[in-house]
């Protein structure tokens, strides 16, 4: 038998099978295309209205730090707390700002009347296609912005659970954005203004930033100011980031599409009372897709909420009380290192 017969053969005893393996890989291509399909068309249905309206968008971590970082003063060069203090006179040359809208009169603890609501209380967050977890604060001097160290781009964040233990604190969310070149960053360089306990960690008195944090009577501002402003306003501890969600028991407009689709997320808000609000909502999951800004809003004046705004999300969400992890982390990788945090004291 010649070598051309033996070829041909051979040809033949192996032709079954490599048909069998294009049947096969032909199979599972069909089915994995019916299922997308099907998936897309479940997701976008009426079922899920703001999906079908946002889920297009691609929108992440990244890309709302670098939106944050376009209307933050990103270009200009961020100093420390020491060269800022001593640059007093910097703020005469920014632009007249309008000061924020205000939270009304935070109910003063001593003073309130006893009722019924605990101290502290966590509950479930559940919709069609999120889920989470809502921290209420009854006294809002207990909560306040814990910072991760020395900040900058020398210096690198830490873990949320290392922040709260390094303040003893009971609770704690990640906070402001940070920046974060391709996905890589170490977590040690906030987006704009950090204020703490009643000192400028981070940013300087001419710049304008979006700000989220309390004053010395612990009412929450959610609004553009200086830095300058934000010392004249007793600010006693903020971070940056937005947009703001709800201002004056009105939600905001401009909270649709972009990056508003789904995404975990982290809010802060309050009530008229001065009740704090701090929401988690997991997302990038089959259990919980996220929300868009647009429903955290929703969901923050559901509880009662006059002003609110979104703190960063994505990857970063995550929510720790009690010394127990609550989020189930969008990232492979698990939490990333932050630069502030929002904390809670424990209860007197």
């Amino acid at each position: 038998m010649n070598q051309k017969q033996t070829a041909r053969r051979r040809k033949r005893r192996l032709s079954p099978a490599f048909l069998k393996l294009l049947v096969f890989l032909a199979v599972t291509l069909l089915v994995w295309l019916w299922t997308f399909l099907r998936l897309t068309k479940t997701v976008r249905s009426a079922e899920f209205p703001a999906a079908r309206r946002e889920l297009p968008a691609d929108s992440d971590t990244c890309r709302e730090a670098e939106i944050a970082r376009d209307y933050l003063p990103g270009s200009a060069p961020h100093v420390s707390a020491e060269e800022n203090t001593a640059d007093k006179d910097s703020a005469a040359e920014t632009v007249e700002l309008t000061l924020p809208v205000t939270v009304g009169d935070a109910a003063d603890p001593a003073a309130a009347p006893a009722s019924a609501q605990p101290e502290t209380e966590l509950v479930d967050v559940v919709g069609k296609y999120y889920r989470g977890k809502m921290l209420i604060i009854k006294d809002p001097s207990r909560v306040f912005v814990g910072v991760s160290g020395p900040l900058g781009p020398a210096y690198a964040g830490k873990l949320v659970p290392d922040i709260i233990e390094s303040y003893g604190a009971m609770a704690g969310v990640n906070a402001s954005g940070f920046d974060d070149p391709n996905g890589v960053g170490n977590g040690g360089t906030p987006l704009g203004m950090v204020m703490s306990e009643g000192e400028m960690k981070y940013g300087y008195l001419g710049g304008s930033y979006e700000v989220i944090g309390f004053d010395s009577n612990n009412k929450l501002h959610c609004g553009w100011m200086t830095g300058q402003q934000a010392v004249n306003l007793g600010i006693r501890d903020a971070v940056c980031f937005g947009p703001v969600l709800v201002s004056n028991g009105i939600k905001q407009g401009g909270l649709q599409g972009g990056h508003g689709a789904y995404n975990p997320r982290t809010a802060i808000g309050q009530r008229e009372d001065g009740t704090v609000l701090i929401l988690m909502l997991e997302g990038r999951q089959i259990s919980s897709l996220g929300a868009s800004l647009d429903t955290t809003a929703d969901i923050m004046l559901e509880y009662g909420a006059v002003n609110a705004a979104n703190l960063d999300g994505g990857a970063s969400t995550v929510m720790y009380y009690q010394r127990e992890l609550l989020t189930n982390c969008s990232s492979l990788y698990g939490s990333r290192a932050v630069p502030t945090a929002i904390l809670v004291r424990p209860e007197s």
